[in-house]
């Protein structure tokens, strides 16, 4: 039995754990709740406030840690919920005792207050720039890049004339890029959606590219040797092959997706999208809504991820 099972199997570890986790999270909402927000009371000694804030992690670590141990699902996502409390909570007091002005860094609770006053909003916004942008880029650009890596591994010299190109084009950096077809296609969404189709196209161009040819020479003559069908090779050997290599640029494509949408907005827009409202209240310094529109947008990436990861494990065959 290794350290970590026997620590985990010992008489009261868990009652420990849990007093651990709520000491340093109620702690810590304790000190956020007591302590004055920024510009609504005197400050307190921010030495002494840091030193028990630093504790009340301390400890809430330590419970972190042995909830981690074991193999239940549980233990496989209580640490990373109970992480992500304690650095919100933890934030919050630490803002709020170092009295840091709303207008350089908003509170963590001023952020949620933020993302529910304007919330109408910011998910308008949150469809334009996920749904309309990067969504429909993304579906756009896989499409179109599955198509041509197909004729590159058909025509060869499509390979060796092609390729050298989508590999110089997808050097390119978004923010040169954006502004010239932002401004050749027009203000409206259809120019950030085309943005987002340049940007997912390459890499997937060339992770299908590598995929498809990925083949073993061993299953090709296989196949030959029970006389498939071009069509039935490519069905059952190559697309097979080629899975891994077209979700692992898929992956990539997704993350590239809302990143050239959020950075296309930046240089027109007609109003909507979260690149839009990210730039106009950093000018008007309202940052609680910043933060809200890069929270919603940090959500909607890991969705589309997460998405995307479950379709690998759905079609993909587990690895032993």
């Amino acid at each position: 039995m290794t350290p970590a099972r026997t620590a985990a199997a010992r008489p009261g570890a868990a009652l420990l754990t849990a007093a651990a986790l709520l000491v340093g999270v109620g702690g810590l909402l304790l000190v956020a709740l007591t302590l004055p927000a920024p510009g609504e009371g005197t400050p307190p000694d921010a030495r002494a406030w840091l030193a028990g804030i630093l504790a009340l992690l301390a400890v809430g670590a330590f419970g972190v840690r042995g909830a981690a141990q074991g193999e239940s699902r549980a233990a496989r996502i209580l640490p990373a919920a109970f992480t992500l409390i304690l650095a919100v909570l933890g934030t919050e007091a630490l803002l709020r005792a170092y009295a840091v002005p709303a207008g350089l860094i908003p509170t963590p609770g001023r952020v949620l207050s933020a993302l529910w006053t304007a919330r109408t909003v910011l998910l308008q916004d949150t469809y334009t720039t996920f749904v309309l942008e990067a969504l429909l880029g993304f579906v756009a650009g896989t499409v179109l890049g599955l198509a041509l890596a197909l004729l590159v591994v058909r025509f060869r010299f499509l390979e060796r004339g092609l390729l050298p190109y989508a590999a110089l084009f997808s050097s390119i950096p978004i923010v040169a890029l954006a502004p010239v077809i932002v401004k050749a296609v027009g203000l409206d969404w259809p120019s950030k959606t085309v943005v987002v189709a340049v940007t997912v196209l390459f890499p997937v161009v060339v992770g299908a590219v590598r995929g498809l040819q990925s083949a073993s020479r061993l299953h090709l003559d296989l196949m030959h040797t029970y006389a498939a069908t071009p069509a039935q090779t490519f069905r059952d050997v190559r697309v097979p092959g080629a899975l891994p290599f077209v979700f692992g640029a898929l992956k990539v494509a997704s993350t590239l997706a809302l990143i050239s949408a959020i950075v296309a907005e930046f240089f027109g827009t007609n109003g909507h999208g979260l690149g839009f409202r990210i730039q106009i209240e950093v000018g008007r310094f309202g940052l609680d809504i910043v933060w809200a529109a890069i929270v919603l947008a940090s959500v909607a990436g890991i969705a589309f991820f997460a998405l995307v990861s479950a379709a690998e494990a759905r079609l993909l065959p587990r690895r032993s």
